[in-house]
């Protein structure tokens, strides 16, 4: 089973979050630790955003780029996070992802290119 510790070791992370109909959707993700959550950022309209708010039980295991799993799924909660809070994932994610963590996030920010973030708070359950 995936501890905390080894989930937020990992460079990516994937997050599964449901669907109206029951239906998993997995999405492989940067995520950052802090104290005992894991914090990710993603865009403010993306889908995984909307499956999030109409049920906030996921499914996280550590992952590659890809999102093929590299360890067990274990349950865990996900909150949006406030703006303040997304502010601060932002940075957090920067200093651990450097260079391409600035550029992924600028990129998004360009028109067309994805529009404003959110942060996610992941705690295990």
């Amino acid at each position: 089973m995936s501890t905390l510790d080894d989930l937020g070791a990992g460079t990516y992370l994937s997050v599964t979050t449901f669907r109206d109909d029951g239906t998993p959707v997995a999405t492989p993700v940067w995520l950052v630790r802090r104290d005992e959550q894991l914090l990710v950022l993603t865009q403010a309209m993306s889908g995984k955003v909307q499956r999030i708010r109409g049920n906030p039980s996921v499914l996280i295991a550590p992952c590659d780029r890809r999102g093929n799993l590299q360890g067990e799924q274990v349950a865990a909660l996900a909150r949006l996070q406030d703006p303040v809070q997304t502010l601060i994932t932002a940075d957090l994610l920067e200093h651990r992802y450097g260079l391409m963590g600035s550029m992924a996030a600028w990129v998004n920010e360009l028109p067309g290119g994805g529009g404003e973030h959110v942060g996610i708070t992941i705690t295990l359950v």
